[in-house]
């Protein structure tokens, strides 16, 4: 059927009922971008503004993807369906009715089925995939993104979110799907429902086994005992990294945790932030205004859903410094392979892995170091992938990082993990505080003994399914006509993911150990 069919049903379904009022008052524009497409599910699994629509993120299109969840769980037979899943969610609205939405259907097809009490971190849904050995997980969750959005995040039992080839499966399946048939009615989603229905909640005892394992991560045992007077500023951006980061913190004996009240209240609007990406320094207004008072030295802010961090430092003169994800990555990498060497922590043959659009100090870094180094894709499925092969191999990945301030050490989980993130870089700012230098300082030491980088980030929205045509008919262009200069630099070789080959100038084409990626590399003088 056409956009306009299926908003008509919509418009006419009594299970919709809910949603008449803003259906009515859609133009056509927004008639258009609600329903001339299915929410995509891919391995990043749904993300999409809420709302009516089938393109949007609400309780018809969720359902209908739990059951396609389900229907793959039920198909891998009797052991897969006890293994069942795990469910998680963050502050976003509508996260909470979603993950109850999805318990809901997975028990009422038959699969075993954990939820956690309350909004808890991404890293803690993997840490459980894991901990409980089950076949499937699901985070509620939209990361980072405006307040409108939401997401469905779906992983398998390594821990790792979902590959192509499930993803791939599992879209087939939710295609069949009647979204309306799918949805349990509103009296299935109660606490007291759900537990009828055979649905463990999940609670204190799985973040004390996670904790544990966090804890384990620690380079430096005393590292708090190195700077007692170090204060930390501490915001989750009203999201899920609220109890469990000052915890961890609390546990390594970080005793100056000042939290930035305002938002350590869950918020699915984000009020008081003016953005709750961790990249973004303008989102640490409020807690730069809570260290100004209490002259703090470090800042540690966890995104809605705590698998990523952001880190400001405070100069001698007293000036704040926002670090990237990359200056932060290579500050941990250093720290651990230094550290880690002289505390007898590292292992045999330790590795760092990175991604292609990530900092190159990185390998620089690793191999000074003796450390093997390796980059992926940018997704941290791909680093999972690439951790799960090299502990095959006898080789301990001991960070894997992205420049989008995502960080993982330890094999505890399989996605990014803030929690531990903030135990390690309170340890390593209190390492260097007493070696004379704060994290900025540090950094201008790595330059001075690695090289010189430097990297820009910029970020181009393109909403929409418009915006999707033009990402597309840019690319392409790209491709058919790629640059001879940039800036006045002229291009040395383009590498196209796509078709996995590095083209120099003038040259033949040679193969990429990496391809199909939709990504394009260019090369300057």
């Amino acid at each position: 059927m056409d956009y306009r069919e299926a908003y008509e049903r919509w418009l006419c379904a009594p299970r919709a009922q809910g949603f008449h009022a803003e259906l009515a008052a859609m133009d056509e524009a927004a008639v258009r971008e609600a329903f001339s497409a299915e929410l995509n599910f891919g391995t990043a699994g749904l993300r999409g503004i809420m709302g009516p629509g089938t393109n949007r993120m609400n309780v018809f299109t969720v359902a209908q993807t739990a059951r396609a969840v389900a229907d793959e769980i039920a198909a891998r037979g009797a052991a897969a369906l006890e293994r069942g899943a795990v469910v998680a969610y963050d502050c976003r609205n509508g996260s909470r009715l979603f993950a109850a939405v999805t318990a809901a259907v997975l028990a009422r097809a038959g699969a075993r089925v954990r939820l956690f009490d309350g909004m808890r971190p991404t890293p803690e849904l993997s840490f459980a995939v894991r901990e409980y050995g089950c076949e499937f997980g699901v985070n509620v969750t939209a990361s980072h993104n405006p307040k409108e959005y939401n997401g469905y995040k779906v992983y398998g039992p390594t821990g790792a979110q979902i590959g192509d080839a499930e993803a791939a499966v599992i879209s087939r399946r939710r295609a069949e799907i009647d979204l309306f048939d799918a949805a349990p009615g509103e009296e299935a989603l109660s606490d007291e429902a759900l537990r009828a229905a055979g649905v463990e909640i999940l609670g204190a005892e799985t973040d004390e086994a996670f904790l544990r394992r966090v804890a384990a991560c620690a380079v430096t045992e005393d590292a708090a005992a190195l700077a007692p007077e170090m204060k930390i500023v501490f915001t989750p951006f009203h999201g899920a990294g609220r109890v469990l980061v000052p915890e961890i913190l609390r546990r390594r004996g970080f005793a100056n945790v000042i939290p930035v009240a305002g938002q350590m209240v869950p918020d699915g609007n984000f009020s008081t932030v003016a953005s709750p990406n961790p990249e973004d320094p303008a989102g640490f207004a409020l807690a730069l205004e809570v260290a100004g008072r209490e002259d703090a030295d470090l800042i540690l802010g966890t995104d809605p859903d705590a698998d990523r961090i952001g880190v400001m430092t405070r100069r001698p003169d007293g000036s704040w410094v926002s670090l990237t994800g990359n200056q932060l990555g290579v500050l941990l990498e250093d720290y651990i392979l230094t550290a880690g060497r002289a505390a007898g922590k590292l292992p045999p043959r330790p590795a760092v892995l990175s991604t292609i659009v990530s900092t190159m100090m990185a390998r620089a870094v690793a191999e000074a170091n003796g450390a093997v180094y390796g980059e992926t894709f940018t997704g941290f499925r791909f680093l999972a992938e690439k951790m799960d092969e090299l502990e095959a191999r006898g080789i301990t990945p001991v960070l894997c990082f992205e420049e989008s301030c995502g960080y993982l050490s330890g094999g505890h989980a399989r996605d990014k993990d803030s929690v531990s993130a903030a135990m390690l870089v309170a340890e390593m700012a209190a390492w260097h505080r007493a070696r004379g230098r704060d994290l900025a300082g540090a950094l201008d030491e790595l330059m001075a003994r690695y090289g010189w980088y430097r990297e820009k980030t910029l970020n181009v929205r393109m909403p929409g399914l418009d915006g999707l045509a033009r990402m597309a008919a840019l690319m392409r262009d790209l491709r058919a006509d790629p640059p001879a200069s940039i800036g006045g630099d002229a291009v040395t070789a383009v590498s196209d993911y796509l078709a996995g080959t590095r083209t120099p100038a003038g040259g033949p084409a040679e193969a990429l150990a990496l391809g199909r990626s939709d990504v394009l590399a260019f090369e300057l003088a």
